[in-house]
């Protein structure tokens, strides 16, 4: 019998952990609330073996046969339990003849009673204690990915991308999948070219030797250093706040900072520009605050949803400076001033402003204060009264990363309380000291800056020569009308194919449906070689597709500026005298072309960026 034992417990989980002791003791101890069914004692072993799936069935099986559920001894349940006979039902001869034929016929592993194997086929098909799974119908996510990538591609917003691989040393030119393929980059966000700079990647080179490729963790966990000390002092003294805190990204910025306070700050309800970056959006829905959106840059409607609210509510009013895909300039001043008037936060996305605007780069706020800062007088400025000032490290300043700045208490309580700065990996080192680097040299540095204005400036005026439908607008950004997805993409596609040019296409959601554009962005590298083969590609692909241009859309009434008899051009944000220029007006009104002279401007701006940067190099 002890050999019997053996065998079992290599097979059965409860008996290969209890003790011969035990179960000796629990097939000789009787039960004090279970009793069989035909109302005999049972033992505690016996109980036990009720509760097994296989042992149960086995005497589920006997009783029905003898009438009763005894077992004969404890070691002879062992043996019935994993038996084959054992599973089919339960023999209770106790004599010890029938114990040694059986434990022969386990070592044999023979079947000892033959009228049982019917019944062990049938379990074998439908296991016992494990009956089959009805069928239950299963979500079709593959059909769902199909529909809602066919809706893509139905409106003709679905997106592609290109292979494009910038050349550091030639940028704006790339090339394609073959190195040999060569294309001009005219929708780039490296604004000023700062991504191929000798002194930035300098330094980003050295910190990569010295300190590796990645933060090691979390900033809470091993990714705090130096780098990040001293990118936040950085970036706290170009937006002239107490403090500042380095995201990933500046939509992550924007989405933790938003959630965060929306979400911590009772009853607070955010009101946000109709027309504003998806991170706000996100950061707003994800507070689970209230919202209210009032008209793209419409100072009124704004009001009036204040007005509407409780004075003690907290409330945050999110704008950006410079919209991105028209090229609008946001009413800062007058936002600050219905904040002050409301007891309102002000929330200023600053992304595409950053490096492009103001004497130190530090954005169109600091830009409507030109002189004072320029004189480094901060205080009082529209700046100063901002609350919260968003930026990216990855557009203007060439690398990547965001970063939000603000009072010292704002910036604690964010770093304290967002989970999308607690538990994000922190920028690498070298990424950090090369934006840090980007930073200070822009601070320091304008040439950049007001040869991409040149640029652009001259961009427009060649684009409105051809009759070739510019959004207008006060900033750096180029939207060229197209109003049809569909047409957009078939233009985006020519200029590629036929001429080298990559612009891509903007449409739905970035976009309302029917303001489908391609939006070009000069930087210092476009020179007057690219311009013209840019106007020249345009005007083709133009005439090849049937594009509308502007004096088509005058003839339907004007749209979305383009065209628009009774709308105000707005002058640029940066002014004739900030760029340097106002010394030679008098020759464009003696009848030299304004082109012509911007010219002479951009060609001396040229090589004085390219001897600040040797220098730094």
């Amino acid at each position: 019998m002890e050999s019997l034992l053996r065998q079992s417990r290599s097979m059965c989980p409860f008996l290969s952990k209890t003790s011969p002791a035990t179960l000796r003791s629990l097939s000789t101890t009787t039960a004090s609330h279970d009793a069989s069914p035909g109302g005999g004692s049972m033992s505690n072993l016996q109980v036990y073996a009720r509760r097994c799936p296989i042992m149960g069935k086995a005497l589920a099986v006997q009783s029905a046969r003898t009438g009763n559920t005894v077992l004969a001894g404890a070691y002879g349940g062992m043996r019935a339990y994993h038996s084959r006979a054992g599973r089919a039902g339960l023999h209770t001869s106790a004599s010890k003849e029938a114990q040694a034929v059986d434990i022969e016929n386990f070592r044999a592993k023979q079947v000892p009673f033959p009228q049982a194997a019917k019944p062990v086929v049938a379990r074998a098909q439908h296991p016992v204690g494990a009956p089959s799974k009805p069928k239950v119908a299963k979500f079709d996510y593959d059909g769902f990915y199909e529909k809602e990538l066919d809706k893509k591609h139905k409106d003709k917003s679905y997106r592609y991308f290109n292979n494009i691989n910038r050349l550091a040393k030639e940028f704006p030119r790339a090339h394609m999948a073959s190195k040999e393929e060569k294309v001009t980059v005219w929708c780039s966000n490296d604004y000023l070219g700062m991504g191929r700079n000798p002194h930035v990647l300098k330094t980003m080179h050295e910190t990569l030797d010295t300190y590796g490729a990645g933060a090691g963790g979390t900033r809470n966990i091993s990714g705090h250093n130096q780098h990040a000390v001293g990118l936040e002092s950085t970036i706290a003294k170009l937006h002239a706040k107490e403090g500042a805190l380095v995201f990933s990204s500046c939509y992550v910025a924007n989405d933790a900072t938003l959630a965060t306070l929306g979400s911590k700050l009772p009853d607070c309800v955010i009101l946000s520009d109709s027309l504003n970056h998806a991170s706000m959006i996100q950061g707003i829905r994800h507070s689970g605050a209230k919202k209210m959106v009032f008209k793209h840059n419409d100072v009124a409607d704004l009001e009036a949803k204040l007005a509407s609210l409780p004075p003690e509510v907290p409330k945050i009013i999110a704008f950006e400076s410079v919209y991105s895909m028209c090229g609008s300039i946001g009413p800062i001043e007058e936002i600050c001033d219905l904040a002050e008037k409301y007891g309102a936060l002000t929330f200023l996305d600053e992304v595409h402003a950053v490096g492009m605007y103001g004497p130190h780069g530090a954005g169109v706020a600091e830009h409507l204060d030109y002189e004072a800062h320029a004189a480094g007088k901060p205080a009082g400025t529209i700046m100063d009264r901002i609350d919260i000032i968003t930026g990216t490290l990855g557009k203007a300043y060439g690398c990547v990363g965001g970063y939000i700045a603000g009072s010292a208490k704002l910036v604690d309580t964010i770093r304290s309380l967002a989970p999308g700065f607690i538990f994000t990996t922190s920028l690498p080192p070298a990424t950090m000291a090369g934006a840090k680097t980007a930073i200070e040299y822009q601070m320091n540095y304008q040439g950049d800056r007001r040869l991409q204005q040149l640029h652009t400036r001259a961009v427009k005026d060649s684009l409105n020569a051809k009759d070739i439908p510019v959004i207008p607008n006060p900033s750096h950004i180029i939207p060229v009308l197209v109003g049809n997805a569909q047409v957009a993409k078939q233009a985006s596609d020519l200029l590629l194919e036929d001429w080298g040019i990559y612009v891509q296409a903007i449409n739905y959601p970035t976009v309302p449906v029917g303001q489908e554009r391609l939006r070009i962005t000069p930087t210092p590298g476009h020179v007057r070689e690219y311009r013209d083969h840019l106007v020249k590609a345009l005007d083709s692909v133009w005439t090849q597709l049937g594009i509308k241009r502007t004096s088509e859309w005058a003839a339907e009434g004007g749209f979305i500026g383009v065209g628009e008899a009774d709308k105000a051009e707005e002058p640029p944000l940066w002014t004739d005298k900030q760029l340097g220029v106002d010394d030679v007006l008098k020759e464009i009104k003696a009848g030299r072309g304004a082109v012509g002279v911007l010219e002479s401007i951009l060609e001396k701006e040229r090589k004085a960026t390219a001897q600040a940067v040797s220098a730094a190099a």
